[in-house]
């Protein structure tokens, strides 16, 4: 009963860093377009604009932000590699244990401030200092959502780790990488593979 209530919680979580990384992708071309808009406008109509370089600038905050917990839970963040690779599956979960540990705190840490900025941004009305001048309020409950999904993702990596160092096996059938026709490799979390 225990082991099932883990594996939902993980794969729930899994299932919302996804969607959340993905939507973030999907900003990208956005952010493209933006740029390229803004080329084209400033040189060869001579007219720049006021809004694409915030614009671009939130963008990309918003795509590196919310992406973050979808790196983790694909494994895509810097690690030393040297010491990792040479330990024992336990010892690499006692590692991830502490590291975790660490990153949540730190991450509660910045989601608390974030929240603060976010009700001085609401109560002052704070602007971005540019011609433009956007409210700064919608970046913060960006970040907001962006520290929450990298918490969730990271106590669910934490959970796993724990339950390998107890039984031994691991909770979730191990994350695949799936070839495509193309003989290109795509990224299928854990508990994703029907979606």
């Amino acid at each position: 009963m225990f082991k099932m209530a883990m594996m939902g919680y993980c794969l729930g979580v899994n299932r919302l860093v996804y969607l959340v990384g993905f939507s973030a992708s999907v900003l990208m071309p956005l952010l493209a377009l933006t740029v390229a808009f803004e080329v084209f406008s400033r040189y060869v109509l001579g007219s720049p604009t006021i809004w694409a370089y915030d614009v671009s600038l939130f963008l990309f905050g918003y795509i590196a932000a919310l992406g973050g917990a979808l790196a983790q839970q694909k494994k895509a963040h810097i690690n030393v590699d040297v010491f990792y690779l040479s330990v024992s599956a336990r010892f690499k979960s006692l590692f991830n244990l502490l590291s975790y540990s660490l990153a949540i705190f730190f991450l509660v840490v910045v989601l608390m401030m974030c929240y603060g900025k976010f009700e001085e941004a609401v109560e002052f009305n704070y602007r971005r200092q540019s011609e433009w001048a956007p409210t700064m309020a919608h970046f913060w409950i960006m970040m907001i959502v962006a520290c929450g999904t990298f918490i969730l993702q990271y106590t669910s990596d934490l959970l796993q780790d724990i339950y390998f160092l107890l039984t031994e096996r691991q909770l979730l059938a191990q994350q695949e990488e799936i070839c495509d026709d193309n003989n290109k490799t795509s990224y299928t979390p854990a508990g994703m593979e029907d979606v």
